[in-house]
């Protein structure tokens, strides 16, 4: 189990790299927020960044490094995670396209697969869970299983029930919730401005 005082230097990360903003924001999922949570931003701190992958690498030890094959990365922010975490784990790495290439093999599936390799999903984040479930149905369609998928961290606006309807369990190392009670309790946001945007949330 993650200790809290790790969870809150996460958090505490993220606010000193400015990686969490607030205001209005339209989102890859296509909704609004009140927030926008930018990591790609981590690696240009590398201690931050060490800090986060250390994460990762903890979550993904509690699944159990031998439940997997390979490592899938969704471009671009959860790309450049997977690809650290490959390294790390001395895993195969490969990365799904959103769509396929016009040329060469035109294929979504960039690196090997083979038929029957169970594949760890990796992005930064997740919102509704679209792009997890859209890289799952290609790694599928080319042989490979998928029953996890991994986040840094969970907005918590139905992306886990969404990967579970579709037989993934998705693993985080913090939500947003989690990430909110802190700052209120920090004192860095209102208890208003909490309310508002947990208004939006699916805590499970």
């Amino acid at each position: 189990m993650v200790s809290e005082k790790i969870k809150e230097k996460l958090i505490e990360d993220l606010i000193k790299i400015e990686a969490l903003k607030f205001g209005r924001f339209k989102l890859t999922s296509g909704k609004e927020s009140l927030y926008y949570i930018d990591l790609r931003v981590a690696p240009s701190y590398p201690e931050v960044f060490h800090r986060f992958i250390n994460a990762y690498l903890t979550k993904i030890r509690e699944i159990g490094v031998e439940k997997f094959d390979i490592i899938a990365g969704i471009p671009t922010s959860g790309l450049i995670y997977a690809s650290t975490l490959a390294y790390n784990l001395r895993k195969p790495l490969i990365y799904v396209r959103k769509e396929e290439k016009g040329w060469g093999r035109k294929r979504k599936i960039e690196g090997i697969l083979k038929r029957g390799d169970n594949v760890l999903l990796i992005d930064d984040l997740v919102t509704t869970g679209k792009s997890l479930i859209e890289a799952a149905k290609s790694i599928e369609d080319e042989g490979g299983k998928v029953s996890y998928a991994l986040v840094l961290i969970d907005r918590e606006e139905g992306g886990l029930e969404n990967l579970k309807f579709k037989g993934i369990m998705l693993c985080s190392f913090i939500s947003v919730g989690e990430i909110f009670r802190v700052l209120v309790k920090k004192g860095k946001i209102s208890s208003e401005e909490y309310k508002k945007i947990c208004g939006k949330l699916q805590v499970g």
